[in-house]
């Protein structure tokens, strides 16, 4: 049995990593500049992400019920549509925050080009003395895609955890090793995610840009083609 749980753990590891979680995380923390919070996001998206294998996976097989596979399809077009989603907002911002150039003229007749964008809040009197960073909130967000997540792959696991161990509070406790796997290995990925994000965010802001970019687009390919995927399957 302790094998067995083991071996959950590495598995759930290892699934952190697919590509459709990995693009869902790097979307979620293109934005910030610090690497605690990158690495928050990616723990947070691996609690919803065990929670609802829990719920879902270890309830159905406590109670000894199964998914149908129409219903994991549904749910993987789901994902789809949200990964689409959170590639576009990441490609919209970039746009909207891009800093462009107008051409201002005085009432002396005097024609200067200043630069402008877009995103970002209007500054403050007291912003250059204001550059510490304020504790925040449970990322919600990042809460309800990893539940997202782990709703689609639940039937997944739920028919191998069925098909491979007789009693069903063995499999509940692989369950959650599994998904305790997924927490780990999604902030450790984040971790390794944070240090160009973070450095580029306050050194090389292109770059930083560019990287936010290729996140989002493929972020946003990868969920056309996985809702695309499940369309023709249905």
């Amino acid at each position: 049995m302790l094998w067995t749980l083991s071996l959950g753990l590495m598995i759930g590891m290892q699934h952190a990593l697919e590509a459709d979680h990995v693009a869902a995380v790097s979307c979620i923390a293109a934005r910030e500049k610090s690497v605690r919070r990158i690495v928050r996001h990616g723990a947070v998206w691996g609690v919803g992400h065990t929670v609802t294998l829990m719920l879902v996976a270890g309830g159905a097989l406590l109670l000894g019920a199964s998914l149908p596979d129409r219903f994991s399809l549904y749910l993987e077009a789901l994902v789809g549509v949200m990964l689409f989603a959170l590639g576009s907002h990441v490609l919209y911002r970039l746009i909207r925050e891009r800093v462009h150039f107008h051409r201002h003229r005085h009432a002396d007749g005097t024609v200067h080009l200043h630069a402008h964008s877009h995103g970002g809040a209007p500054a403050r009197p007291h912003a250059p003395g204001h550059d510490h960073d304020h504790p925040a909130g449970l990322p919600w967000r990042t809460l309800l895609i990893g539940m997202t997540h782990g709703l689609a792959g639940s039937a997944a696991l739920l028919v191998l955890t069925a098909a491979g161990l007789q009693s069903p509070w063995t499999g509940a406790l692989y369950v959650l090793m599994f998904g305790i796997g997924s927490i780990l290995g999604m902030a450790v990925l984040s971790a390794l995610m944070a240090v160009p994000l973070a450095w580029t965010a306050k050194a090389m802001t292109w770059t930083h840009r560019g990287l936010q970019g290729l996140a989002g687009g493929a972020t946003a390919m990868l969920g056309l083609w996985i809702a695309a995927d499940c369309v023709t399957r249905l």
